[in-house]
């Protein structure tokens, strides 16, 4: 049997008559020096610090290394850094800069209370789990899992986080509604084979207002794709009008969101609406002529062309009124394209609502996106659906902040508008060595970093925003 043993060195081809050898010997090195600038947009919206009080802590004080917040804190950080498993902590724990980014005392872990915890200046794997898989029957008596988190405490808080990064009312903001797919492949509590996407998954539900995330319901898939719509918009627009009285609220969404139901609530709510309709026979009779219209236009110039028409419409059945209805009449190289939207607007143009309102929809999805690959959030395989919706929440909270950098820091920079991904290797993954002493930690960046002139743009960015006690 072969010993299996550590490799202490790597021998490289050589360079010239030069031997290149490697090792892992290069003391406190981190690859993560970026992170600090996260820790001085924390410091400004202190968006985890308030994320952290959602939580209920019923540990006993005594024996505590590791606080709620800085638990919170290593988790939302490690995400926005692109660690999605919490195995990485285990190895995360050595790292003194990230325990630095989560306001640790000791980011070196030298004051650690047992000797095998030395070094190690943040928790591990077995400790974070708790934050995921506490149910929310714990109390002190509870043996293990002592940390609780209140679902509706986090979901007012991201409304609390959009309606704080403005310094004045606008007058009207326009909530996005989508729902998207979440593969899972192990028997989670909640799964479902869905047609559409064909595999098990469950059916999240988000709403966005532009890049702001106010709402990720984890759903299982066994429903429609609007399930819970309503009382979703119900909480938010509730919380946007307590503190915006007078703004108009407008909501988006694809034919999925075009029900009865919503679009009545939106009517006794004075909530406007731009959603997508199927089509059908009835529909497309009204737009023959329209389309007629740009098929002649497309065999002239031999490009799209569309032609709309504003009309009012109702079902024979679903509709309880007449609602105005859009229909695009396009016709392409393929064939024709007709499209529909339904509306409660009335201060616009059909070719303004369809093509500078409806179809800036499209923005969200890439949203979703960024979401789900840069920051995590389809990693939902706990067994339970409320640790998968715990789960959900810390990718939220990275996305809010990663975001938060994003509007502060990288504004006027060639990455104001880039994806979390892109923020991530450009400005976040930097090599430093770090240094303590007893009155400084000193860190040292990388001289041939690329990302310099960027991350002194951002840093000067973060300074003229005051800090948040």
């Amino acid at each position: 049997m072969n010993t299996e043993c550590i490799q202490e060195s790597f021998e490289f081809h050589p360079l010239d008559r030069r031997k290149v050898i490697g090792n892992f010997d290069g003391g406190r090195i981190t690859s993560d020096a970026g992170g600090l600038l996260l820790r001085e947009v924390e410091k400004r919206i202190r968006i985890i610090g308030r994320f952290a009080k959602c939580f209920t802590d019923y540990r006993q004080a005594a024996r505590i290394e590791h606080s709620v917040e800085e638990l919170v804190a290593q988790r939302v950080y490690a995400l926005a850094l692109g660690y999605e498993d919490l195995n990485d902590h285990d190895t995360l724990r050595h790292d003194p800069l990230l325990a630095l980014v989560c306001d640790k005392v000791d980011p070196f872990g030298h004051q650690r209370a047992r000797e095998q915890d030395q070094g190690k200046g943040l928790a591990g794997k077995s400790t974070l789990n708790r934050l995921e898989l506490t149910g929310r029957e714990a109390s002190h008596a509870s043996r293990y899992k002592k940390i609780t988190i209140d679902h509706e405490s986090v979901d007012e808080l991201l409304v609390d986080v959009f309606l704080d990064s403005y310094r004045r009312p606008p007058k009207r903001i326009v909530l996005d509604a989508d729902a998207t797919d979440d593969p899972v492949h192990g028997a989670q509590e909640g799964r479902f084979f869905h047609g559409y996407y064909g595999h098990y998954c469950y059916l999240p539900l988000y709403i966005f207002c532009g890049h702001h995330l106010l709402c990720a319901r984890l759903r299982e898939a066994n429903i429609d794709a609007c399930a819970g719509t309503v009382e979703e918009l119900q909480r938010i627009v509730a919380q946007i009008r307590k503190r915006w009285p007078k703004v108009q609220i407008v909501l988006r969404g694809d034919s999925g969101f075009c029900r009865e139901h919503i679009m009545r609530w939106c009517e006794q709510h004075q909530v406007d609406y731009v959603l997508g309709l199927a089509k059908n026979e009835r529909l497309i009779h009204r737009i023959e002529a329209e389309q007629a219209q740009a098929h002649a236009q497309f065999q002239a110039s031999g490009q799209a062309a569309r032609v709309y028409k504003d009309f009012l419409y109702q079902t024979r059945d679903s509709w309880s009124r007449r609602r105005r209805v859009i229909g695009k009449a396009e016709h392409l190289s393929k064939g024709a394209n007709p499209r529909f939207i339904v509306t409660s607007l009335k201060d616009k143009s059909a070719s303004s609502l369809y093509e500078d309102m409806y179809c800036s929809r499209g923005d969200m999805e890439n949203r979703i996106k960024e979401q789900q690959l840069s920051l995590f959030a389809d990693r939902t395989s706990c067994t339970q659906m409320r640790a998968n919706q715990t789960r959900l929440y810390f990718s939220s909270i990275a996305y809010v902040l990663m975001h938060a950098l994003r509007r502060l820091g990288l504004k006027h920079t060639d990455l104001a508008n880039a994806q979390c991904d892109t923020i991530r290797l450009r400005l976040l993954k930097l090599g430093a060595q770090i240094r303590g002493t007893v009155r400084k930690l000193w860190i040292s960046f990388s001289q041939s970093a690329p990302s310099q002139f960027l991350f002194e743009q951002v840093y000067n960015n973060l300074q003229h925003i005051p800090l948040r006690c």
